[in-house]
């Protein structure tokens, strides 16, 4: 194993029981920078749980495999299984780890929430497939509570 990097988030929810990833195919869009020569990526990557990826010797698979462009090392990512956890009512408004990435010789130094969460309304049977959090919020209406649905001032730390 390598160095160990959470993913917490931080919102505040109204009417929203439970926030979390399509997991294992929820896609974490990270930039990443090289630990031995310290390139930052300037371009996104899309981590997947459910996607692995053969390293260069083969005996092993990875969620993420990458050469430096800088200085050619190949360095890898992956999800540390079972380290998914939901985002829920109790949560609101304080930091809690979503998920933990394994990390060999690069490390994520930013992350940007795209599409593909889902939202479990409180008091409701209803859950919103694919809410996109891009823009750090969300709100929707649910008719059996008659009252709206949001996931606002969504932040990240990655450490």
């Amino acid at each position: 194993m390598g160095k160990t990097i959470q993913c917490r988030i931080k919102a505040r929810l109204e009417n929203v029981e439970e926030l979390k990833t399509n997991h294992p195919d929820h896609s974490f869009s990270l930039k990443l920078k090289c630990t031995s020569c310290g390139e930052v990526s300037d371009k996104w990557h899309d981590v997947i749980e459910s996607e692995k990826f053969p390293g260069k010797t083969g005996r092993s698979e990875n969620n993420y495999i990458a050469k430096c462009k800088m200085c050619g090392r190949e360095n890898s990512l992956d999800i540390v299984p079972g380290s998914n956890a939901s985002y829920t009512n109790e949560d609101s408004e304080k930091f809690k780890s979503i998920v933990a990435f394994d990390c060999r010789g690069t490390e994520p130094v930013d992350y940007r929430p795209s599409e593909g969460w889902l939202v479990k309304v409180e008091g409701s049977s209803k859950v919103f497939n694919d809410v996109d959090l891009i823009e750090k919020e969300w709100v929707e209406y649910d008719e059996k509570i008659q009252d709206s649905v949001g996931v606002y001032e969504f932040e990240f730390q990655l450490h």
